[in-house]
């Protein structure tokens, strides 16, 4: 592993990106899970050791998103913001309902379709605040500052001037996408409405101060396993070496599961839920190269 660190999605990639030697929460560093235009619900899985990113599984099946007309799959590249928490203990004074306990997703609205485990850095234009199950989930509306529009969108507004349509579909997509699988649809804040930039940043330093909390032991953990690497005054923080043995472990499994997978593939009494059992455990430990 020479020339490589690894880094745990949730808690060792940094959130603010250095700017003249000061931290800007108005482009921040964006984990990518889930590529536009694909269906697989991919998540940082939290409550793992080292924050794989990994298949959603549930009841013992993997998890797509179903094409919401007109759309197909996911609609932008999604992700979540590293070193942030939507706190479960903290009750929001608008919606009145208490984080979702994950780390704050972004909806990245430029032209490159991103892969996953991709960082990428963006520029926060506005936020939307919705309501899952009677969780507070926001979602971050961002752009990669690579791409070609960055420098002409910089506010909700201008998404909404340049980009017709755009900001209604987000709505209607996360209003609707649950709904094929028979849950009712997600309602949100301020009616609907999206947001300005302050307004996000706000809201990404206070869940930025949560998960510094949380990795400080601060704040319940709430299942979460903070084990990481490069936080140094976390009590959570373990050696290189001892996060090379979990992902020793988890090769090792996949060399045992494969092989099983094989054989059992011959078998026709082989039912789809234990094929899909076994896909759920080929889950992704990202290892990101040192930057320079």
């Amino acid at each position: 592993m020479s020339g490589f660190s690894l880094l745990t999605a949730f808690t060792d990639t940094e959130v603010l990106f250095l700017k003249n030697n000061q931290f800007h929460y108005s482009e921040v560093f964006l984990i990518i899970y889930v590529p536009r235009w694909s269906n697989a619900k991919m998540e940082i899985a939290t409550k793992e050791p080292l924050n794989p990113i990994k298949h959603d599984v549930k009841k013992g099946k993997l998890r797509y998103v179903a094409n919401v007309f007109p759309h197909k799959g996911y609609i932008w590249n999604y992700g979540a913001l590293p070193q942030t928490w939507e706190d479960p203990n903290h009750k929001d004074e608008e919606t009145n309902c208490c984080g979702d306990n994950d780390p704050i997703d972004v909806c990245d609205i430029g032209t490159q379709v991103c892969s996953s485990g991709q960082v990428i850095q963006v520029k926060v234009l506005g936020i939307l605040a919705m309501i899952d199950e009677g969780e507070m989930d926001w979602k971050v509306i961002a752009i990669n500052v690579k791409d070609p529009d960055a420098k002409n969108l910089n506010s909700i507004e201008d998404v909404r001037r340049s980009r017709p349509g755009h900001l209604e579909a987000t709505v209607d997509w996360f209003r609707k996408y649950k709904v094929p699988d028979g849950k009712p649809e997600n309602s949100f804040g301020f009616s609907g409405q999206f947001q300005d930039k302050d307004f996000a940043i706000k809201v990404i330093n206070l869940t930025h101060k949560h998960w510094r909390a949380l990795v400080q032991k601060k704040a319940n953990t709430e299942g979460i396993i903070c084990k990481n690497i490069t936080c140094c005054d976390s009590p959570h923080v373990c050696s290189p070496d001892e996060a090379d043995v979990v992902v020793q472990s988890v090769r090792t499994s996949h060399s045992v599961i494969t092989s099983w997978k094989l054989q059992q593939r011959t078998s026709k009494s082989v039912s789809e839920n234990q094929h899909n059992l076994v896909k759920h455990m080929f889950f992704t430990l990202k290892i990101f190269k040192n930057a320079p």
